[in-house]
């Protein structure tokens, strides 16, 4: 079963690779560039509980009969929701799309963060109001220091382009890898993990998270973090939500104790009307639009590791980005 959504040549392709097999395709359409995500009513009609395969997102609660389900390849590059015990048959194999995202987030994160320096989002307000006014100095990120928290595949085109504008980026990972390569060295100045991470925030000049949801990760960014940073210090987050203590960073914005923060996730998604991040001061939000297709080169690549992921599983190859279950 293929719910990622494919025009009728990328379906073809699907078929070649394993003519053999029986495929359902439950998002062919003319036009997938057009689509921002996957539309949610896919699945309707279809019984799920009959694939050996499948590739794209089904609602975890969906795959609780799924018995004859040998492996699933995600749209995401996350796996939060099926590496939970009982949520999938012990048997089958979990592979992600990781690498298929850098691009869009890290964009839509250094989109978010140009905003907050230059006073963007400020400006925007007054153009509503038909007001002329000079808001004052703003920064730069030109020799700014900024960490990079989660320095995968999405951290790691951040701080390219971070780096290309003049940035000195640090690398936040919970593991120090073993090896380095050039295009990560290049990019960061320096890799970090959690026993140094509160003696560099007081240096630090702009905060951009891409981590995912685990035990170590949610709350990381409170009370005591944010104290370390300087008051000039920006945040921006387009990992998980549960990261930050919302509390804590609406406090810190209140009293001018951090100088501004950006979320495209947040604690509770979508984010009630009645929540107090709505009206914190000096804080731009985006409802979790950095990834999904929006950007249509997305679709395209994870299209492009489901099919060498498929062509790998049939010739009995290891498969990529597959996901290690306690």
């Amino acid at each position: 079963m293929v719910v990622l959504p494919v025009n009728e040549k990328e379906a073809q392709r699907f078929q070649a690779m394993a003519p053999q097999a029986h495929f359902t395709f439950a998002a062919q359409v003319e036009h997938p560039e057009q689509l921002s995500k996957t539309p949610d009513a896919v699945l309707d009609g279809t019984d799920i509980d009959t694939a050996d395969i499948i590739i794209g997102n089904v609602a975890s609660r969906l795959l609780t009969h799924a018995d004859k389900l040998q492996w699933i390849q995600l749209g995401s590059a996350g796996a939060d929701a099926y590496v939970k015990p009982g949520a999938l048959p012990d048997r089958t194999r979990i592979t992600t799309s990781v690498g298929a995202y850098g691009q869009a987030v890290a964009e839509h994160a250094l989109a978010l963060l140009l905003s907050l320096i230059k006073k963007l989002p400020e400006y925007r307000k007054m153009q509503e109001d038909h007001a002329w006014e000079d808001l004052g100095p703003v920064t730069t990120l030109a020799d700014a220091q900024v960490l990079v928290m989660g320095a995968g595949d999405i951290g790691l085109h951040f701080a390219k382009m971070a780096h290309g504008l003049g940035a000195h980026c640090i690398a936040y990972r919970q593991h120090k890898p073993q090896e380095l390569f050039d295009e990560y060295t290049k990019a960061f100045d320096l890799t970090i993990t959690k026993e140094h991470l509160l003696h560099v925030l007081p240096e630090i000049d702009c905060v951009a998270s891409f981590l995912p949801s685990t035990p170590e990760t949610q709350g990381l960014v409170n009370k005591e973090f944010i104290d370390a940073l300087p008051k000039r210090a920006y945040i921006v987050n387009a990992g998980r939500g549960d990261l930050i203590v919302e509390q804590d960073l609406i406090d810190a914005l209140t009293s001018g104790d951090l100088a501004g923060a950006a979320l495209d996730v947040t604690p509770e998604e979508p984010l009630p009307k009645e929540d107090p991040l709505w009206e914190a001061p000096h804080l731009l939000i985006t409802p979790h639009i950095a990834g999904y297709w929006h950007l249509p080169q997305t679709r395209e690549r994870v299209v492009s590791i489901a099919q060498r992921n498929l062509k790998s599983y049939i010739s009995g190859k290891p498969l990529r980005n597959e996901v290690t279950r306690e």
